[in-house]
């Protein structure tokens, strides 16, 4: 086992895996830009190193400085939480260079799950789902043929990144040639790879991603499914385990489906697989995620595991103590996020010193977040302040938990979502289960 581990995050993930260190007795050691001196992250972990100026690129995305920081302080491995490096290739193999284990799956098998159109192929051949689809397009002169052989409406996506960017809905012939072109230039300027293919649009759709845990040794375990269709400009809002709409048959088709995937790329450490469901049930292959998720949460309120706990042990060689019959999921999870934005004024993102603070308790009430009496959420980073995460034995009795927790959140300083999560919880759609990824667009809560 690892004796220190260096987060190379901040905000509330980099709190969540220091705590884990703690519980484990490994040492941590916080790396933290200008702007984040007085983060918390800071305070609890045992060491911690100014790695560069407010702006990310300065800093969290500052690979030299990051491993400097690991290599000065003795660490023996790097965890990348999510978002900023956790999903990039070339820090990977630059750990692996430095003799510094990567708290997640190899670099190869990153920048091949990362390519979104090498992706498919691989799943298509070993004989998972896939959206309808063509493979990448650079000759202008296909671009047409194939749209037309796949139908309208077609989404024209980015065979890098995430986060909805490079991602373009085309409902008809005429919009083709603009959308692929600004698709292709917005991948380019935010991935720096501008290449592009095009799928099938389906609608309305539910998103569906499955929790894997794979250790070094081939064991492969699938911790179930999170719904994910709470989402505003396809950016997730509200998730919860196990979905109300997946039954038993189809969660056992998608978990194999899941586990079939993961074996494929021989895939080590926790991922997540991500489908899109029909109305009918059909389910297809998306993307998959090679990395901690944000609503990881909810997959461990339902089954017990700590999946930081087992990132770490796989990452160290530890071998999975489960096998499949031994996941058990019970009663129902739901997680809010807390963003520090406005819904009212267009969404616009908010910061300033937090002037009050109360954290909602209770049993079964958990809430993730960096944030403290008088702290300063900074201009310079994600929205996203904190996870409100619940579980009940039942989905109603889970949504009434939800409610109070919300109401009992107090968060003066910024302006913050809490509301319009509350609006969420309270739709008589989402309160049946049968809601989609346009529920949010349906209620009218995305700005002109």
């Amino acid at each position: 086992m690892f004796s220190k581990i260096l987060i190379a995050n901040r905000g509330e993930i980099a709190v969540r895996i220091i705590r884990a260190c703690k519980e484990m007795g490994i040492s941590s050691v916080a790396v933290f830009s200008e702007a984040d001196r007085d983060s918390l992250h800071v305070s609890l972990a045992d060491e911690s190193i100014c790695i560069g100026p407010a702006q990310a690129k300065d800093s969290y995305l500052n690979m030299s400085a990051i491993l400097s920081a690991a290599v000065v302080t003795g660490a023996q491995a790097i965890h990348p939480g999510y978002g900023l490096l956790s999903e990039n290739a070339d820090f990977a193999s630059l750990c692996e260079k430095c003799g510094i284990a990567f708290i997640g799956p190899t670099a190869d098998l990153i920048r091949k799950m990362g390519d979104k159109d090498a992706a498919r192929k691989t799943m298509r051949a070993a004989g998972v789902p896939v959206v309808p689809g063509c493979d990448l397009l650079d000759d202008p002169a296909l671009i047409q043929r194939e749209a037309d052989k796949i139908g309208y409406p077609l989404l024209v996506k980015a065979r890098a990144g995430g986060g909805g960017r490079g991602i373009r809905t085309v409902n008809s012939a005429r919009e083709l040639k603009n959308a692929f072109a600004a698709a292709s230039a917005e991948a380019q300027s935010a991935f720096g790879d501008g290449a592009v293919y095009m799928e099938k649009y389906l609608f309305p759709v539910k998103h569906i991603e499955m929790q894997i845990l794979c250790d070094g040794y081939g064991n492969v375990v699938c911790l179930g499914e999170r719904e994910c269709s709470v989402q505003r400009k396809r950016q997730k809002l509200l998730e919860e385990s196990p979905s109300p709409s997946v039954g038993a048959e189809t969660r056992r088709k998608m978990m194999e489906a899941a586990v079939k995937a993961a074996r494929a790329v021989k895939y080590v450490n926790a991922g997540t697989i991500e489908f899109l469901m029909d109305k009918t049930g059909n389910f297809y292959f998306m993307e998959m995620n090679t990395r901690l998720q944000v609503e990881h949460p909810v997959t461990e309120m339902v089954t017990g595991i700590d999946l930081v706990k087992w990132q770490i042990r796989i990452a160290s060689g530890v071998p999975l103590s489960y096998q499949q019959e031994d996941i058990k999921i019970e009663g129902t999870a739901i997680e809010c996020r807390i963003n520090a934005e406005n819904p009212r004024d267009g969404f616009r993102p908010s910061c300033g010193t937090i002037s009050f603070l109360h954290i909602p308790g209770g049993p079964w009430v958990r809430f993730d977040t960096a944030l403290y009496q008088d702290y300063t959420v900074p201009p310079f980073y994600d929205s996203m302040i904190g996870k409100l995460i619940v579980h009940a034995k039942t989905r109603e009795e889970a949504i009434r938990k939800m409610q109070a927790a919300l109401c009992e959140l107090v968060i003066e300083g910024v302006e913050h979502n809490a509301e319009q999560q509350m609006d969420i919880l309270s739709d008589s759609e989402f309160i049946a289960g049968d809601y989609y990824t346009d529920l949010i667009e349906k209620r009218g809560n995305v700005p002109c």
